[in-house]
């Protein structure tokens, strides 16, 4: 319990969690990766009990974790959606947005999201680093989240 309220652990020993990863910008996206699974491992998820799946894109993200949400208790979204000249950026980010969300809701699971959006690639690679990898936490807010639904009555 927190000090105002309950708040769930970082403790991952005991739990199974996907890792849903878009080959989009794939540079971006396996430093997002390295950072998930550094975490995961700090938190003491490692072996068998991680699973990494990849998907062509950002929009792919929600139905991969509609199934991964069926056989573990998180699921991780990674991907990079950098903006362009079109629309196309607005919408592949907001739908790939609203799809992980729906699929945390219509299952009952948390779900991730650490997919950038962003301006240009030099922010990309910024919030992808060894630093500042929103990676690492979304795999922090994934754990923490599968254990304070764990508690929740």
């Amino acid at each position: 319990m927190g000090e105002r309220g309950q708040t769930g652990s970082h403790d991952a020993s005991g739990l199974r969690i996907a890792v849903a990863v878009a080959r989009y910008n794939q540079d971006i996206s396996e430093a997002l990766l390295n950072g998930a699974l550094a975490a995961l491992e700090r938190m003491g998820c490692t072996g068998d009990r991680v699973s990494v799946t990849w998907v062509p894109g950002s929009m792919e993200l929600p139905l991969a974790a509609a199934r991964l949400a069926r056989t573990h208790d998180a699921v991780v979204c990674l991907g990079c959606v950098i903006k362009g000249d079109t629309a196309h950026f607005e919408h592949v980010a907001s739908q790939a947005a609203a799809g992980i969300q729906r699929v945390a809701l219509d299952t009952g699971r948390p779900v991730a999201f650490g997919v950038l959006t962003t301006y240009d690639r030099e922010q990309a690679l910024a919030r992808s680093g060894e630093e500042d990898n929103k990676g690492a936490e979304a795999a922090e807010t994934a754990v923490e989240m599968a254990n304070l639904l764990r508690e929740l009555p």
